[in-house]
């Protein structure tokens, strides 16, 4: 085998032992969950805002951002949930480039799994204990999942693994929502399958264990554009694409049909202030027609404290080395304009 095995790592409750979370903690995650279900189930008529930076490279202004944020949801709790993006694995098209904090927790030096773990999980904790917003965080690594798994309140699956097995099965045992991303081909049935999969009981193998699931009623899809065959974006955001979907749902034995619009990625053709225009499109459209409305449960938005983007070594504060995002002035005033249209 070509393969060099560099060290074995601790397992989830080796890791979760040395660092717990605390136990008041624990109850304001449960009541934030709890809330989550409650707007995907239609209880609650407010909606979700997954926001935050493409990926969590440093924690100092990670959490700078995540501070802010707390502040603004302060002003608009009675009409959004907001969920902070902590996306700590990077996946990447090529397999070349930065794979994220899981991988180097020092986007400038080399990688180490090991303290890439522990920064992960700190990251994540400190984002609780300092602000009392639990997370979102990318299932890159189905295996990984246990590490946060008493942290996160929210899990993707992005368009690149949505028609991976192991990733669908998974979901099915997560007691928490996860969003199913449309893969990069744009195909919306495959998504809606990765759906159906992960609602239904599934037994298959994790971690070196025989695991049976009960399934999981809060999986939804995510909007996120697609590319064609020229390598060029399109987006899936329009009234007609929701009005499509919604068609598909109903065509579907499907518990709490739901959608969480993307709106960078392929949807801008990853142009971070066409953000703005996109959510307010879609707003509109929910305005337009109740059965969208209910179709929409919220946005997935990309944003940091500066505007754009930036090549690693730059040394930007609050700027991102991946995608680029959305700037704090404008996403806080996007926040309040999100809270004021419903």
């Amino acid at each position: 085998m070509n393969m060099e095995f560099i060290r074995k790592l601790p397992i989830p409750k080796e890791i979760k032992a040395q660092y717990p979370l605390p136990e008041e903690y624990v109850k304001i995650k449960e009541s934030r969950d709890n809330e989550i279900k409650e707007i995907l189930e239609g209880k609650l008529n407010k909606m979700i805002l997954v926001i935050g930076p493409c990926s969590a490279d440093s924690e100092e202004p990670v959490l700078d951002y995540i501070n802010r944020l707390a502040k603004v949801y302060d002003q608009v709790k009675d009409k959004l949930m907001i969920i902070p993006r902590i996306y700590t694995g990077k996946p990447r098209t090529t397999g070349t480039g930065y794979k994220g904090l899981l991988h180097q927790p020092d986007p400038t030096g080399k990688p180490n799994a090991l303290k890439g773990l522990i920064a992960m999980r700190q990251l994540h904790m400190k984002a609780i204990t300092e602000t009392g917003l639990t997370c979102a965080d990318e299932m890159l690594y189905p295996e990984n999942h246990r590490y946060l798994s008493d942290l996160l309140s929210y899990v993707a699956v992005g368009a690149r693994s949505v028609e991976d097995q192991h990733h669908r099965l998974t979901s099915s045992g997560l007691d928490i929502p996860v969003g199913m991303k449309n893969p990069t081909s744009g195909d919306l049935s495959v998504m809606l399958n990765s759906v159906v999969a992960a609602q239904s009981p599934q037994e298959f193998i994790y971690r070196g264990w025989e695991v049976r699931t009960q399934g999981n009623p809060y999986t939804h899809c995510i909007l996120r554009g697609y590319v064609n065959k020229h390598g060029e974006s399109h987006p899936n955001y329009h009234y007609e694409d929701l009005m499509i979907l919604l068609d598909m749902y109903n065509k579907r034995d499907l518990q709490n049909p739901g959608v969480i619009v993307d709106t960078n990625h392929s949807n801008s053709g990853k142009k971070y202030e066409e953000q703005i225009r996109i959510t307010k499109e879609v707003l509109h459209s929910c305005k337009l027609s109740p059965d969208i409305r209910k179709l929409v449960k919220g946005f997935m938005i990309e944003s940091y404290i500066e505007d754009g983007s930036q090549k690693i070594g730059e040394g930007i504060y609050g700027k991102s080395i991946t995608d680029p995002c959305l700037g704090w002035e404008k996403s806080e005033k996007l926040i309040y304009d999100i809270a004021e249209s419903i």
